[in-house]
């Protein structure tokens, strides 16, 4: 959920004095963090609840999760075009306090329009927030302590994925949607007021344009690979917003949807953590082939568990621990492959594939909320076919990439 964003100014993180306590420091970054990824996905445990006070189907109500994943990839490099010379504390209080003042007015809408509003200022604030956050860990410490500082960043993200969410669906179902995005606000705020006090100045980076930072896409190696990331992704998410209807066919009721989501969390957790080190041994396609395999499994037999109406909630809990898995086993993987053809370039095609990973949540969305009034095994059925599709292209590209080039003619 943005984790790769946060590498995007890696390599032009402005160069200050080590500050004191730099690594106890970027809690408090990981605090924002936390509270990005919370708000990226939490409508996913009570959008059945919102659509119906909001007076629209549950399709519609996805549109919600598919305006801000849109928004969040498109702006994302304006926004670090636009921002690049401002001062990042500055830069990342004002992100914080945009997402939270956008949650309180999500909370507080009286209409599907205005939220939809709502969900793209949220996705202004988490986009200019996320990758600054890498930026400014970085910052903070001596090199050596770099990885540490970002690994405790992403600490941030990787939590929200396991326990911010379902904690989220958790208050939804005893207080309300409404009150769940307040509490997501409140935790933005707080952070956004521990930035002020707690993170020290830290100045802004020289500018880049743009049309540089979109140059790269001309690259027809890069060109090749972003594409599985939007088909992946796309996959991982045609099911994910409309899990409660989802996983209600298959006999898990909107009150125990929280332990899922933690399953779904945990295994996102691992997945990502070991696609690394596997990617470093095996290989990234062997890897990303392996996670399609697993997504398609999973994926299929959640459709055929729904289609037969078994009621076996231990079975879902586990394959839900490898859906998260096979989603977010692709980021390590694909970044690989991406730096591997453009090195470099690299804090740029990892930025892009961030935008990309947005776009595919986006896209699967979208497509599950086309799917969703033909029932669930529909949708299961259709992230499979898809994670099926993202296999199939991951094989033909690699071994277009693989194949000899011939000689030119003396």
């Amino acid at each position: 959920m943005g984790i790769p964003n946060m590498q995007l100014q890696m390599g032009t993180a402005p160069r200050i004095a080590e500050s004191p306590n730099g690594l106890q420091r970027t809690v408090i970054l990981a605090l924002g963090t936390f509270a990005v990824g919370t708000d990226a996905f939490i409508l996913a445990g009570f959008l059945p609840d919102m659509a119906t006070a909001l007076g629209v189907s549950t399709a519609t109500a996805g549109a919600a999760v598919t305006v801000f994943a849109a928004a969040y990839a498109l702006l994302s490099p304006v926004l670090a075009t636009v921002t690049a010379q401002l001062p990042r504390r500055a830069l990342l209080v004002t992100a914080l306090v945009v997402l939270g003042l956008a949650n309180l007015g999500s909370a507080a809408a009286p209409s599907f329009a205005v939220l939809l509003a709502t969900r793209v200022l949220a996705a202004v604030g988490a986009a200019a927030f996320t990758p600054n956050a890498g930026a400014v860990a970085s910052a903070l410490v001596r090199p050596q302590a770099r990885a540490r500082a970002l690994a405790v960043v992403v600490g941030g993200l990787t939590i929200a994925t396991a326990l911010g969410v379902p904690l989220g669906d958790a208050i939804g179902q005893w207080l309300g949607w409404r009150a769940a995005l307040v509490a997501v606000a409140f935790v933005c705020l707080l952070a956004a007021a521990g930035v002020a006090v707690w993170v020290p100045f830290v100045p802004g980076n020289s500018p880049v344009r743009l049309a540089t930072r979109l140059a790269v896409v001309r690259d027809r190696s890069v060109a090749k690979v972003l594409p599985l990331t939007v088909l992946g992704m796309g996959a991982a998410y045609v099911v994910y917003a409309y899990c409660v209807p989802a996983l209600a066919a298959s006999g898990i009721d909107a009150s125990a949807t929280a332990w899922v989501l933690a399953l779904y969390g945990f295994g996102a957790i691992a997945g990502n953590s070991a696609s690394g080190y596997a990617t470093d041994r095996w290989g990234a396609t062997r890897v990303l082939t392996g996670g399609y395999v697993v997504m398609a499994t999973a994926l299929g037999l959640m459709g055929t568990l729904a289609a037969t109406h078994v009621r076996a909630a231990w079975l879902v809990g586990v394959l839900a621990a490898a859906w998260g898995a096979a989603s977010w086993c692709q980021t390590p993987a694909q970044q690989h492959r991406l730096i591997s053809a453009a090195p470099q370039e690299a804090g740029l095609v990892v930025a892009l594939n961030a935008s990309c990973i947005y776009l595919g949540i986006g896209a699967g969305t979208l497509l599950g909320g086309f799917t969703i009034g033909h029932g669930a095994t529909a949708m299961y059925a259709l992230g499979t076919a898809l994670a099926l599709v993202a296999l199939a292209y991951l094989h033909i590209t690699a071994r277009a990439a693989a194949a000899p080039r011939p000689r030119p003619l003396r």
